[in-house]
């Protein structure tokens, strides 16, 4: 038996003392001597971590955070610089927004760390629901944010973004490959090659087989550098209720990332062992499965409630709460009884927190467990003592099928 990989999904709610405090303080996202502060203490957490033995580091792409909510516009950079700084631990992001990069840059990056981390590194990707920043950053692709609805924009948010991500692959595992899609060509145009490049004899003669036409044109690519890890490293995709979602992981072996409800997390398991076995893979039931939960370990649960008061209503009611129409809104009692509802949130006493991850352990043995707090709005080092709780109290309660490498 074996116990679920633990990553540690860190980004910056720039502290504020609540939603007054931010009102107050803004553009709390723009505050120079604030982030410098934070962004050096993000390495000392991922440090800590990495000493308590969690399996990864991980952070998001997030762009334009004006508030101060989510401040994460380059997950590379940083996952670049930890891979210097921590010993044992994997670095990764949940995840690139890939359909607003150029699949190109995002492989020749993510390519880059891997080796940089000797091959302690992960990918992830999601497809973007917030329009403030993917609609612009998006634009070059016309990708617009959208939620799972099966709506014409969500259809095409979807193509783009798996045309993108099986584009990365072709980048990382072919020596030369075409990029063909509805939405992306490579080489540009595809009818005529690149035309023209000066010095197309010495790719012709050194480069990669294929590369360079009979008439001199670039005619396929070679993307470098290419992974450390064969075939590529691992890849977990964000998934928050779509069922297409959970099939385009099944078909590629990714790793399922869920932001949802624990009944969607045993339906959606289930379908991805089956799905997988159609396209010749064998999973177990919580293979490549992540579970995403958001906690606190309290010695109360009068602290648990102070907590969620102290740290997360304010980003809860005024950022998660317009994006899920579905979480309750209303007086601060109705709020805080909707958090404690809603399952993303796991918390109260040692004894308690272990009881609703048994609930989760019992129909969905996940392989992994990713968890968030809203650092630094928490402090690091109220943050830490909890994360310190879950590693040595809950997680090994908490055993698994040892799951194949």
């Amino acid at each position: 038996m074996a116990l679920p990989k633990v990553i540690i999904q860190l980004y910056p709610m720039m502290p504020s003392g609540g939603e007054e405090g931010r009102k107050a303080k803004r553009p709390l996202g723009a505050n120079v001597e604030l982030y410098h502060q934070i962004v050096h203490e993000w390495t000392d957490i991922a440090k800590e971590a990495d000493a308590m033995g969690v399996w990864g580091l991980s952070t998001i792409e997030h762009h334009l955070h004006s508030e101060g909510y989510e401040v994460g516009p380059n997950p590379g950079v940083l996952n670049a610089y930890w891979a210097g700084q921590v010993k044992n631990a994997r670095v990764g992001a949940l995840g690139y927004v890939a359909a607003t990069q150029d699949p190109i840059r995002v492989a020749e990056e993510t390519a880059i760390i891997d080796h940089l981390s000797r091959g302690k590194y992960f990918v992830g990707f999601a497809r973007g629901y917030q329009s403030r920043w993917t609609n612009i950053i998006g634009q070059f692709t016309g990708t617009a944010a959208t939620v799972s609805d099966g709506s014409a924009e969500d259809k095409r948010n979807r193509e783009i973004f798996e045309e993108r991500v099986e584009m990365i692959l072709d980048c990382w595992q072919n020596e030369s490959t075409v990029l063909d899609g509805k939405y992306y060509q490579a080489p540009f145009p595809l009818e005529t090659g690149v035309q023209g490049y000066p010095a197309a004899a010495i790719t012709a003669s050194a480069g990669a087989i294929g590369e360079i036409g009979a008439d001199g044109a670039t005619r396929s690519i070679c993307v470098v550098p290419k992974p450390f890890q064969k075939p590529y490293p691992p890849v977990f995709i964000a998934a928050s209720k779509s069922r297409e979602s959970i099939e385009f992981c099944a078909k590629h072996g990714f790793r399922p990332t869920y932001f949802m409800p624990n009944q969607g997390i045993f339906d959606l398991s289930r379908l991805y062992v089956e799905v997988a076995r159609n396209y010749g893979h064998e999973f177990a039931l919580g293979e490549r499965q992540n579970i995403v939960r958001w906690p606190h370990i309290t010695k109360s649960a009068a602290e648990y409630d102070d907590k969620l008061r102290r740290y997360d209503l304010d980003i809860y009611k005024n950022f998660y709460g317009p994006f899920v129409p579905q979480f309750p809104q209303g007086d601060e009692h109705t709020i805080l009884d909707g958090m404690k509802r809603s399952e993303i949130f796991i918390g109260g006493t040692v004894d308690e927190s272990i009881r609703q991850w048994r609930v989760i352990y019992d129909e969905c043995p996940a392989e992994y467990i990713t968890l968030i707090w809203h650092w630094a709005e928490q402090p690091k080092d109220d943050m830490m003592e909890e994360m310190r709780l879950f590693m040595e109290k809950v997680l090994p309660e908490l055993e698994i099928p040892d799951y194949p490498v």
